[in-house]
Formats: C-alpha cells, sequence, structure tokens
C-alpha cells in the first residue's frame, strides 16, 4: 500500500461521508492539506534516517538529542494540523448528523495516547 492510499484511509476511516456537494467544494483544499502534511511526514522521516545513522555512527549524544527533539516536533505539528482538519470537516460532519457520542468517544481516544 503506498504511502498516500494509507495515508487516506487513516483519515477517513471513521468519518461518515459527507454529501456529495461537500467533497465538490472541498476537493482542492483537501487536496492540498494532504500534500501539505505529507510533505512534513516525509522531511520527518529523513529527519529520522539521519538520527538512525548518527546512532550507528556513535555521534555526540546531545547532537542525536536535538535532531530527536526536532522530529518530535514536526510531528506534533503533523498531528496537530490532522487534528484541525478532522475537527473542521469529519466531526463536524458526524455532530451534524447526531452522532456526537461517535466523535466525542474518538477525541477521548487520542487523549489517552498523549
Amino acid at each position: 500500500m503506498t504511502l498516500d492510499k494509507h495515508f487516506f484511509m487513516l483519515y477517513h476511516m471513521k468519518c461518515n461521508p459527507p454529501p456529495p456537494d461537500y467533497k465538490y467544494k472541498n476537493m482542492l483544499r483537501l487536496k492540498n492539506e494532504k500534500e501539505h502534511i505529507l510533505h512534513r511526514l516525509k522531511i520527518a522521516r529523513g529527519q529520522l534516517t539521519k538520527i538512525i545513522s548518527m546512532v550507528e555512527n556513535d555521534e555526540y549524544c546531545i547532537d542525536i538529542l536535538h535532531n530527536s527533539l526536532s522530529v518530535q516536533k514536526a510531528l506534533k505539528k503533523v498531528d496537530a494540523k490532522i487534528m484541525e482538519d478532522h475537527l473542521k470537516h469529519c466531526a463536524r460532519h458526524q455532530m451534524q448528523n447526531g452522532d456526537s457520542s461517535k466523535t466525542i468517544e474518538e477525541l477521548l481516544t487520542i487523549y489517552n495516547y498523549k
């Protein structure tokens, strides 16, 4: 499975499908957001590869930690963007359709990971 397909499945897995006009109006924006998130994830992947190399080469611990913290910060920004999009689109749609308990449960499970 490609990264794009995997991301699409994760991003839309628990969302009820929006009305047809919603998809049409927001298709371009969602594609741009997806590309932005994928770009940031690929940068983080490159940084993580560098960290692995640093550990393998016994580089200075503080340098490794600086890079590790940088990756963690980048991933937190990605998480925040995905959550923002979820709240603006998927969660809003679920709540408008009377499925607020599902939305609340999903959001609570996210906070269990933190």
